[in-house]
């Protein structure tokens, strides 16, 4: 049976993996041709959804607003923690097998000859099923960067842009003000652009002004209080549309550093009424009831189990902050692994001196970092006990035997080892049909 004809998502899978002699690809051509061929409608209103950190937040709780809104909600995101069905939900439901194989045949079919990256034949097989499900609104999250990459060939009726910082800089440039560039490319001349960074690099203000796109702006054009243990969302300027302020909303699952994402989701919101109108209950709703796993994601265990992905230097601040929050009382023993192209030392160090033990093993990547370098790298740090594991599985395994009743197992540092441990704890991050 040929790889065109089989009805195997692992196989699917793997002949993609192989199409393309490189696993990133920074260019637009070769996969705008083939979506020429897939002749797209662009029927329903798209969201697209750039930055360093932030982002799988920020669309968690844009697609929570439009569910509980009542409009059917299609979302794209990268990369997946168990089954690669996740990256594609329609409703927060992973698409089913037969949807998601028929779309890869139509990429097949589509692509020809012409050569697509991993990521690249993916995003063009979630618009396929998009395209199927007619949804109210998409939600799309841009893989790496934004100028060069694959979600920005589609037309979006609205862009945000979460915080910037330093990641991927083999690819996207050493520098914030260098990486801002590649964020700002999704910003387009008619379609207006959302910013929830705290610290947003000059360039896409000046960027903004140059291409003529609508910029909207945390702490210029919108903002947040927090007062008595709740926030408040304000407008701080006239929008040009009917806005309304926000009062007594419930601080985010997560800690205060998540309100830059839901201030963020609630300015995308406004600026979308005319489109698809929310109500202030439906906003209080959807960002209420948000779930997003494996950020700052604690499991019902014995001893208690976080799950973050984080794997930079402003993720894993976020988390220390977190941990510092909800268990500065308790020991805490890591289970941890990044990959190679990771600044390893510096985010280290945001979360070191909250934990008491590390467990430290390696993941199934061409880009993971070994076992023996991260060790090398925590020894370098601090004193802290180090113990070597084979895998994820056995990493958890022995994070779980050390810990006590009253302990908590932190695991994070990579998609990779969350996914992989989320599997092996029989863990499911979204709902199925």
């Amino acid at each position: 049976m040929s790889m065109f004809d089989s009805n195997s998502i692992h196989y699917w899978l793997e002949y993609i993996q192989g199409i393309h002699f490189r696993s990133i690809d920074l260019t637009l051509d070769r996969v705008k041709a083939v979506a020429g061929n897939l002749n797209f409608s662009d029927s329903f209103i798209t969201i697209a959804v750039a930055g360093t950190n932030g982002k799988g937040s920020s669309v968690a709780y844009l697609e929570s607003i439009y569910r509980y809104a009542g409009y059917k909600t299609a979302v794209y995101t990268s990369p997946h923690l168990v089954e690669y069905n996740e990256r594609i939900r329609i409703n927060n439901v992973p698409v089913e097998d037969q949807a998601l194989i028929d779309a890869f045949r139509n990429v097949e079919s589509a692509r020809q000859t012409t050569p697509l990256t991993y990521f690249e034949f993916g995003t063009l097989a979630a618009m396929c099923v998009f395209e199927q499900s007619k949804p109210d609104v998409c939600i799309l999250e841009v893989g790496m960067g934004g100028r060069l990459d694959a979600v920005n060939i589609f037309k979006h009726d609205i862009s945000l842009i979460t915080e910037i910082s330093l990641d991927h800089q083999a690819w996207l440039g050493s520098t914030v003000a260098e990486i801002a560039i590649e964020k700002a490319g999704i910003m387009h001349a008619g379609w207006p652009t959302v910013g929830s960074g705290l610290r947003p690099p000059a360039y896409l203000e000046s960027h903004a002004k140059e291409i003529g796109c609508n910029r909207y702006q945390l702490g210029e054009h919108y903002g947040y209080e927090i007062i008595n243990g709740r926030w408040n969302w304000i407008p701080l300027c006239d929008w040009k549309t009917p806005v309304f302020r926000l009062d007594g909303l419930r601080i985010p699952d997560g800690g205060v550093h998540q309100l830059q994402n839901a201030a963020g989701a609630i300015a995308v919101a406004q600026k979308l009424q005319p489109e698809l109108p929310v109500r202030a209950k439906e906003i209080e709703t959807g960002l209420r009831k948000r779930t997003l796993p494996a950020r700052c994601q604690v499991i019902d265990h014995v001893p208690t189990i976080i799950l973050d992905v984080s794997h930079n230097i402003d993720g894993l601040r976020a988390l220390n902050s977190f941990l510092q929050q909800f268990s500065s009382e308790k020991r805490l023993i890591a289970v941890f692994s990044m990959l190679a192209d990771k600044d390893c030392a510096d985010a280290i160090r945001e979360v070191y001196s909250s934990i008491k033990h590390w467990v430290v093993t390696s993941v199934d990547s061409e880009r993971s970092q070994t076992t023996d370098s991260l060790c090398s790298v925590l020894e370098s740090i601090g004193t802290a006990p180090i113990i070597k594991s084979e895998n994820p599985e056995s990493a958890v395994s022995t994070a779980i035997e050390m810990a006590n009743a009253d302990d908590c197992v932190v695991v994070f540092g990579s998609f990779y080892l969350v996914g992989d441990i989320m599997k092996f704890l029989n863990l499911h991050p979204y709902p199925s049909n």
